[in-house]
């Protein structure tokens, strides 16, 4: 929660009350723009809400690679969505009818109006008055530092989920949950790699990614190859009516090893799994390259991106 910018519950809203509405308004600002605040403003532009995007960072959804963010905002800006990026809501003011956000994007100051605004700058662990401190269990930015099998610094104590780090997403924290108890029992088990961990945006168009971006993949020094693939060059993406999208793939140039792969599009989120698999196999092009997938689907997609990073891409 932001200082000045508290949520009341009846005009500046967090999720829980941006879920279960008591009316649609007509107007609704979304201050924030990663999965939580790209999703509420996809779903209330569905359902004829005038929707406007507050985002701090120079792209939406932060997270994503940065190509894919650019798909995604011209698709939710042809939607209607109107959005504003490097931009900060310094103020919100409260009246009768709604809100009023006063808005910098570091060069010209404006105000905003809505019935409505959901704050969605961030999620953090909840771990406050649990007597943490008094017990000497390690914290990190809000977060209780573990060590991968969900064990503290603190002999007997354990944390997953939210409270255990970032990404706080549902799936991280189930799979947490197993390595965790699996731990306590004495099996032998696998530290969660974080890296390997796939992220959905539930939105329209829908949004998945596993692995590095392009800009992290460089930032840490790799020599890579890039492959990519349009929805508009697959046959089932045109007989769904779905031709706008990307499949993105990322390669270690000297090894082959795929780092990363980023989706824009129809039912992205069913198909990234597949990756997600690929990397935990550490599968390289080549596999990738001579498994058969089949026809008609999304997910030839997948194979032709792999084969574009290395020139031998068929139907582009």
């Amino acid at each position: 929660m932001l200082p000045g910018i508290e949520p009341d519950g009846k005009q500046i809203w967090t999720y829980f009350e941006a879920m279960v509405p008591p009316a649609m308004p007509k107007s609704l600002i979304v201050m924030g723009s990663g999965a939580i605040g790209i999703e509420f403003a996809s779903f209330y532009r569905t359902m004829g809400v005038d929707v406007t995007v507050v985002e701090v960072m120079p792209q939406i959804l932060p997270v994503e690679d940065a190509e894919i963010a650019g798909i995604a905002r011209k698709r939710f800006e042809k939607q209607g969505i109107k959005i504003f990026t490097n931009t900060k809501v310094t103020k919100v003011e409260k009246g009768p009818n709604g809100v009023s956000a006063t808005i910098d994007d570091g060069k010209t100051i404006q105000t905003i109006q809505a019935e409505r605004l959901i704050s969605a700058v961030g999620v953090v662990g909840n771990i406050e008055n649990l007597g943490l401190e008094k017990l000497g269990v390690k914290t990190d930015r809000g977060t209780i530092v573990t060590d991968g099998l969900g064990r503290t610094n603190v002999p007997g104590i354990y944390a997953i989920g939210d409270v255990a780090g970032p990404p706080m997403l549902a799936h991280k924290a189930e799979h947490e949950g197993v390595i965790c108890v699996e731990t306590i029992k004495g099996l032998h088990t696998h530290a969660m790699d974080k890296g390997k961990i796939p992220g959905c945006t539930y939105c329209q168009p829908q949004i998945a990614s596993v692995g590095l971006t392009e800009a992290k993949a460089k930032e840490q020094g790799y020599d890579i190859r890039v492959g990519r693939f349009p929805f508009v060059g697959n046959g089932k993406a045109i007989a769904l009516g779905e031709p706008d999208g990307m499949v993105k793939t990322i390669f270690d140039k000297k090894t082959g090893q795929l780092l990363g792969a980023h989706m824009v599009g129809a039912e992205v989120t069913e198909l990234i799994q597949g990756f997600v698999i690929a990397m935990n196999l550490e599968t390289t092009e080549e596999e990738l390259i001579h498994a058969v997938f089949p026809h008609p689907t999304l997910s030839e997609m997948m194979h032709e991106s792999v084969m574009d990073a290395y020139g031998r891409a068929i139907h582009i």
